[in-house]
């Protein structure tokens, strides 16, 4: 994509952001697979498009776009925005408006004007789009969140992630996750609202952010299905035992089973698949075809979501586990080749580059960290 030239970014109040990079690469390749699926050409919108890079790459590089609609209400980004258009000769594809990111959504929440994709990525959170959003997508239309305000998220602030997301974030080794899950509860409980009913095709985390795509499906029986995908995460942080619970589960979980220590708990979030395989695997394909100059990365992260979507929420560190233990961290091959003799399931994480999913209890995890000393 051709950019504008002789102007630092950074200077002005719309710029370029080269972290998001891995953001939008992976956006590209999620929107070519969803058009494949689809089998027609789509109309996509990006309500917050700033410099406007995300919504032309959209129009350059996905094949199957019909129309790419962009808004910003920043008349400094709207100039912007016109101009890379012009310099990328996309005018024919994609069009541009200066509206509030809320009022832009509004106007298309009508049947026939209604997107099949819509994508927002804003500075901090995106919950005060989710509704108009959800009202503007088509019946199977793709809606992607980025969440940046990962402190309250991760459990620096767990009263603002009530207010917010609608559930109580949680300071744990596995805070990345619990944020993502967050996000996509928020999600489903906005979409439920209007009888909607949501499917999390992907989602993936970044040191910056947490990012979901679902499939939105209309109906109050898919808003039931989906919403039965909600619960908690309990934590002891006495002995690292963790449990899972769905709302129709109602269970006593206030102590620990293991401990007897008082629980902590995060949510109500999502405790559903955080992907769905075959849709990673077109992804995969995608990325092998189109060169982002960042495929290998893209390539291994989605296998690795891949493979632990069918895995059980949270995930283990070693190097917590031992700091807990006051311990030397042995080798993580060690432990999961522990785990794995004793007969236990394991899955890398794309949260954590040294952490793991088993179904081994973690008093189990702790013994295997133990004999991987020996």
């Amino acid at each position: 994509m051709k950019t504008l030239k002789n102007y630092a970014p950074s200077k002005i109040p719309v710029f370029y952001n080269p972290f998001m990079k891995l953001n939008r690469d992976i956006a590209v390749l999620v929107l070519q697979a969803y058009q494949r699926i689809m089998k027609r050409n789509l109309v996509v919108s990006e309500p917050l498009a700033g410099c406007g890079v995300r919504g032309i790459r959209f129009a350059k590089e996905v094949s199957g776009i019909s129309e790419v609609n962009l808004n910003d209400i920043n008349p400094e980004a709207f100039k912007l925005i016109k101009r890379n258009i012009e310099i990328n000769g996309v005018e024919d594809t994609v069009f541009l408006t200066n509206k509030d990111a809320n009022l832009f959504l509004s106007q298309h929440d009508a049947p026939h004007k209604r997107f099949d994709y819509i994508d927002i990525d804003p500075f901090g959170t995106p919950v005060h789009f989710l509704d108009s959003a959800i009202r503007a997508l088509k019946n199977k239309g793709v809606l992607a969140l980025t969440a940046t305000d990962l402190a309250p998220l991760c459990g620096v602030y767990p009263t603002a992630a009530l207010r917010k997301y609608g559930g109580f974030s949680l300071r744990t080794e596995y805070s990345q996750e619990i944020a993502l899950r967050l996000l996509a509860g928020c999600i489903a409980f906005a979409a439920a609202k209007h009888d909607i009913g949501v499917n999390i095709i992907f989602s993936h985390k970044n040191n910056h952010y947490v990012r979901v795509y679902v499939q939105i499906n209309q109906g109050a029986k898919k808003a039931n299905q989906s919403l039965k995908n909600i619960g908690f995460i309990y934590h002891c942080f006495k002995c690292l035992n963790r449990k899972a619970v769905f709302l129709t589960q109602s269970p006593d979980v206030a102590e620990c089973d293991v401990c007897g220590s008082t629980l902590r708990f995060a949510g109500p979030l999502w405790l559903g698949k955080i992907a769905d395989k075959d849709f990673c695997e077109l992804i995969e394909i995608e990325a092998c075809q189109k060169r982002t100059g960042d495929e290998n990365r893209i390539r291994k992260i989605v296998r690795l979501i891949r493979d632990e979507s069918d895995a059980p929420p949270t995930y283990f560190v070693v190097d917590y586990i031992c700091d807990k233990l006051g311990i030397p961290i042995p080798p993580l091959t060690k432990v999961i080749s522990q785990l794995r003799q004793n007969n236990y399931k394991i899955w890398f994480t794309h949260f954590h580059n040294r952490g793991f999913r088993t179904d081994a209890t973690a008093r189990t995890v702790m013994e295997m960290v133990r004999k991987a000393l020996h």
